[in-house]
């Protein structure tokens, strides 16, 4: 899952979805240096990862494609996973996406001194190149691959992530479809037990 993803499996806690966003910054147990609900966020991302991970439509996707993708399978079917969410939102929220990602920004930049110093150097780009909207537009997508690719010095081969995308297009979109309502009563039972523990501990 990516950023797109994360956010909608948030919920609607702003400070669970900021240690949603943040938590690929946050290393360890670090998590606990921040206010209980964005700790929470933060562990709910790490479930969100190993519930995506191991699931068997992730790993069939990750097979299908690589051959062609190699060691950065598993990075380039979170993108598509995050597409495909994209052109598919209308199923899985009643909010627009542009009102959604809208919101996400403005959250983010309302608990700024929270942000991680790579966050902060990152979100600037995040707003301006409005990148949860871009995941639906393959022109866009291939823009942000190839950005993704040139930071690996073009040793990834994620410019030709999309050309890869159209190939099988019909198989990882059916593999998306089958996993992501799947995650998405997994995020939120995972949120109400974040929730019903922070609600019963001692303060």
């Amino acid at each position: 899952m990516n950023f797109l993803a994360h956010a909608h499996l948030s919920g609607e806690n702003p400070q669970l979805l900021v240690g949603n966003m943040i938590a690929d910054a946050v290393k360890g147990k670090q998590y606990s240096l921040f206010p209980e609900a964005v700790a929470g966020g933060i562990l709910l991302h790490r479930k969100i990862d190993t519930f995506t991970d191991s699931h068997p439509c992730v790993k069939r996707s990750i097979d299908t494609i690589r051959k062609e993708a190699g060691r950065y399978s598993g990075v380039v079917v979170d993108i598509y996973y995050d597409h495909f969410l994209a052109r598919c939102w209308d199923r899985f929220s009643e909010v627009p996406l542009d009102e959604f990602t809208v919101s996400v920004y403005r959250i983010l930049g309302n608990h700024w001194s929270l942000l991680p110093a790579r966050v902060k150097r990152m979100l600037p780009y995040m707003v301006a190149e409005n990148w949860l909207n871009s995941y639906a537009n393959l022109l866009d997508l291939k823009r942000i691959f190839y950005g993704m690719d040139r930071r690996t010095k073009l040793a990834s081969g994620m410019s030709r992530a999309v050309e890869i995308l159209e190939a099988h297009y019909g198989s990882l979109q059916k593999d998306f479809d089958e996993f992501y309502p799947e995650m998405i009563d997994f995020a939120g039972r995972t949120r109400q037990q974040i929730t019903s523990k922070a609600v019963s501990s001692p303060k």
